[in-house]
């Protein structure tokens, strides 16, 4: 006889259906505890601490707006003023760090762990708070790859951002300073998260929406207008001789024979000489129409001569500059503007057209070592990187060819049997000695050192050398593409340093035989005259040069003005 198999017995109980709602949930209890505070979806400003206390729980990401230039500075000082005994843990996540309010939340005990990109004018006092355990540093980001983890593990639980304007419907209205407001928006309001908005005011009737009503749960009015700070601004009086003759030796040397057309300035004196010399010196080499004419780029006062010569027919920005908006409204064929005239700047947008769409960067550093990796980051500073890293570095995702793109990668690859591909060019632009003496070229990056004493698990390299293509120093430039070891890579960079200790350690034959191959090139190499570069060049050498270009429509700052 078969034996019969008896049926397994049944389970005793179903598994517990799965709640895929939580976030909803939280987010809805949340708004019920604020709802007494607000009318609709405005708050007024007295609330506002009330208002954070009832929707900040223990532990919260939170994305605080703090850019380059616009500052949700009313938020961050609400913030900071949170008792955290109701209040704590907060998990910091935002781009910059600029104001005394975005640390005194760690003080103050209200928060205690932070994500980043930058830290410019804190860069010291963050150093004292990780070294004394008060500050517990996630990384340090650059632009992209922060607004990139917003939206895959560093989602922000309540974002805090800041506009020009709102309706009382809670639609934003940015002006030209957008910069990181729709990314932080969108990452936190499509999970499920908090926004709440300072305005500087309420208004029936918007310009236009920004940032639609559906992404914004709290609008306040700030008590003062949100500050900006006119980072772009570069005075022409304070430009050098010396910062000319490096602007001539870029333009001949590096943006005239490959071509430049797409690229990105990085903020300085040196990259404003560049911009105040292409109506004159560049115009002279007959290349008007041949370099320079799309940019990535905050909307540079230094930039207004060259648009009004025709070298320039667009520029996208990060954001905007304060004197600027009545120019930018004039030059719509140039500027990226709305139907109400503003410039609608994206500084996620621009970071990747900066990374994919642009040939080439130029910009300067504090500190570069032998092997040409650069970093800002110096001993009791942690200054951190803002977009630099992505602007300088060789987009390995890139597949659209240019004339430049394709001459750097046929530099590089040359005597070698590789795949063909382009290169985006990297340049430092550097004076040998910084302020206070101190050397640019260094054995050693303090970054290491700093590393070690912060318990990084890597040190804080801003542009890591084999990105870099040039170094350009008022001693010449130095082409990395064509270095063939790590030994003539390192004679190369020795022999732009000038009378650093480590220019001087250079080996002179080693040096004078790179610059018979073209690697090293001096002004004279480039058939500058020395002579020839004085301000004399500069196309406006003051402020009011920059007005009377602009036909009177810049409107600089009180701070620029001394006339």
């Amino acid at each position: 006889m078969l034996q019969q198999t008896a049926p397994a017995p049944a389970p005793s109980s179903a598994p517990a259906a799965r709640d895929w709602n939580t976030q909803a949930r939280n987010r809805k209890a949340r708004l019920e505890r604020a709802a007494p505070l607000a009318r609709g979806k405005v708050v007024k400003s007295a609330d506002a601490a009330a208002l954070l206390e009832a929707i900040l729980e223990t532990g919260d990401r939170v994305c605080l707006e703090g850019n380059n230039q616009k500052q949700a500075d009313f938020l961050a000082k609400v913030l900071a003023g949170l008792d955290p005994a109701r209040v704590n843990g907060l998990h910091m996540v935002q781009s910059v760090l600029a104001l005394p309010e975005h640390l005194d939340v760690f003080e103050s005990g209200v928060a205690s762990r932070l994500d980043f990109s930058f830290s410019g004018p804190q860069g010291a006092r963050l150093a004292r708070l990780v070294s004394g355990g008060q500050i517990a540093i996630g990384a340090i980001h650059t632009y992209l790859e922060l607004f990139s983890r917003y939206f895959v593990d560093l989602t922000p639980r309540v974002s805090l951002v800041c506009a020009q304007a709102a309706d009382r419907n809670g639609n934003l209205y940015t002006g030209p300073n957008t910069e990181d407001t729709p990314v932080i928006v969108e990452a936190t309001a499509f999970k499920r998260g908090i926004v709440i908005a300072q305005v500087n005011e309420l208004v029936d009737t918007l310009p236009r929406v920004d940032i639609p009503a559906d992404w914004v749960d709290f609008v306040i009015a700030s008590p003062k207008p949100h500050y900006i700070e006119p980072l772009f601004t570069r005075d022409p009086a304070q430009i050098s001789d010396i910062q000319v003759l490096m602007a001539m030796m870029a333009i001949k040397g590096i943006y005239a024979p490959y071509e430049v057309n797409r690229l990105n300035h990085g903020i300085g004196f040196d990259t404003a000489a560049i911009e105040l010399i292409l109506p004159t010196y560049a115009e002279s080499l007959g290349l008007k129409g041949k370099i320079c004419r799309h940019w990535a780029l905050n909307p540079h006062p230094a930039l207004i001569p060259a648009i009004e010569a025709g070298f320039v027919q667009s520029v996208h920005s990060f954001g905007s500059e304060l004197g600027m908006e009545a120019y930018i409204r004039a030059r719509p064929d140039v500027f990226f503007t709305g139907p109400d005239g503003s410039m609608r700047s994206n500084r996620a947008m621009c970071q990747a057209a900066g990374h994919y769409a642009c040939d080439l960067f130029i910009g300067s550093t504090l500190q570069i070592d032998l092997a040409g990796n650069s970093s800002t980051a110096t001993l009791g500073r942690i200054a951190g990187f803002g977009g630099a890293p992505n602007m300088g570095a060789d987009a390995r995702g890139r597949r659209h060819a240019s004339p430049t793109w394709l001459k750097a990668g046929r530099e590089a690859r040359a005597g070698r049997n590789l795949v063909p591909r382009g290169q985006k060019l990297v340049v430092q632009m550097v004076e040998t000695y910084r302020e206070h003496m101190q050397p640019a070229f260094v054995e050693t990056l303090d970054a290491f050192a700093l590393a070690e004493s912060a318990g990084m698990d890597l040190p804080p390299v801003m542009i890591y050398g084999e990105d870099v293509t040039h170094i350009l120093t008022e001693e010449g430039i130095a082409n990395l593409l064509l270095c063939r070891t790590d030994e003539e890579r390192e004679q190369a960079i020795r022999g732009v340093a000038g009378y650093t200790p480590v220019g001087l350690g250079r080996d002179r034959r080693a040096v004078e035989n790179l610059r018979d191959r073209g690697i090293i090139l001096r002004p004279e190499d480039l058939g500058i005259d020395k002579r020839s570069a004085t301000r004399d060049l500069l196309a406006a050498r003051s402020i009011k040069d920059l007005v009377r270009a602009s036909g009177g429509l810049y409107d600089p700052p009180k701070r620029f003005r001394n006339w």
